[in-house]
């Protein structure tokens, strides 16, 4: 609460913070990526990947950053308290680690995803310094930005760039784990691409078609086709182990079932989903018609519309124009969610209105 009072957190850090989920991290970015292409400008994605990142947290850093936070006297000396004398021991074959734990930070608790927020807060400005745009999730680091076609300097902004991550991320006693950070590069228009690579010490990183992103697959045409067919996959597979137990469900536990391995997955970050046709849609739609007819045990053949009044299930493209509203709502009324630009509020308001 002292944290956010006196607005000592990073706005572009979601995660772990009311208001700030994976899925308006995701829309913050993919909006950003839609308007540069509709500008003409192409852009590009990296997603950074950190090794073991909790657990290389130095304490005297963190303390540090504590302290430019305001944060001092005994609540300063309570933090200390709670990040000394911890131990933690693995044995294996015979060999015993040490005991005593000298940096990072307690995972699974409330307060350990808090204090890497806070340890990672100055990353924001060297980022910038470069021209990029950022957004964090935890110990999840995405930078992007835009640029003309013909521009021959990316290849050298986004090196740059990397490389004082990779340093400040040296000093911080974090590791960049270069080999697993993927590039995405966005064109202006379908029909053009971009051929190029980035050498950063030892490490190569090329573009790829498709990058998993705070578990939504990205394609660089930003269609999400990819993800509606991992998601549609997933679902099939659950449906198909909940239909060989079925006989031996009530009605009430398979709508349990499936609205936990199931309709999650149709809702997870589906606002991304918002401006696409209806035939892109629509395999998710058969996977939640499917669903419906495995909850009251009817056959393929089933009319499913009275199945999915009688279960209170919006359809899947109803459900998206709810999320769509539901956030549009809230950015009106001032809710505690990232700040997101005018023009995405205008494209939400745009799509709620049009559909």
């Amino acid at each position: 609460m002292f944290l956010v009072q006196n607005n000592l957190l990073d706005s572009n850090q979601s995660g772990f913070k009311s208001g700030h989920s994976a899925e308006t991290a995701l829309l913050s970015v993919t909006e950003a990526l839609r308007l540069a292409r509709a500008a003409s400008k192409s852009s590009v994605l990296i997603l950074l990947d950190l090794s073991a990142a909790f657990d290389t947290v130095n304490h005297q850093i963190l303390l540090s950053t504590l302290r430019i936070k305001e944060i001092s006297g005994t609540s300063l000396l309570w933090f200390n308290s709670c990040l000394s004398d911890r131990s933690f021991r693995v044995s294996w074959r015979g060999e015993v680690s040490k005991s005593q734990l000298d940096t990072g930070v307690p995972q699974g608790s409330v307060l350990g995803p808090l204090l890497f927020s806070i340890y990672m807060t100055s990353t924001g400005s060297v980022i910038q310094k470069h021209g990029f745009s950022y957004h964090c999730y935890t110990d999840d680091t995405q930078l992007y930005f835009s640029f003309q076609p013909d521009d021959p300097t990316v290849v050298a902004n986004i090196s740059a760039c990397l490389s004082d991550i990779s340093s400040w991320m040296n000093d911080h006693h974090l590791q960049l784990n270069l080999t697993k950070t993927e590039l995405l590069v966005v064109p202006a228009n379908p029909s053009f691409h971009h051929n190029f690579s980035v050498q950063l010490g030892s490490s190569t990183i090329t573009p790829s078609r498709t990058a998993r992103n705070l578990g939504v697959v990205m394609d660089d045409q930003l269609s999400f086709t990819d993800h509606i067919a991992t998601t549609t996959r997933s679902c099939r597979f659950a449906l198909y182990n909940i239909r060989k137990i079925r006989p031996f469900l009530s009605e009430q536990a398979t709508q349990l079932l499936v609205q936990a391995l199931v309709l999650s997955r149709l809702d997870y970050c589906n606002a991304l989903l918002a401006d696409l046709p209806a035939c892109t849609i629509k395999p998710l739609q058969l996977i939640q018609n499917a669903a419906a007819r495995v909850v009251f045990n009817e056959p393929k053949t089933a009319h499913v519309t009275p199945l999915l009044i009688r279960v209170h299930w919006l359809p899947v493209a109803a459900h998206i124009k709810f999320k769509v509203l539901m956030l549009a709502y809230k950015m009106i009324t001032g809710a505690n969610i990232p700040k997101l630009t005018n023009s995405i509020l205008c494209a939400l308001q745009k799509f709620a209105l049009c559909k």
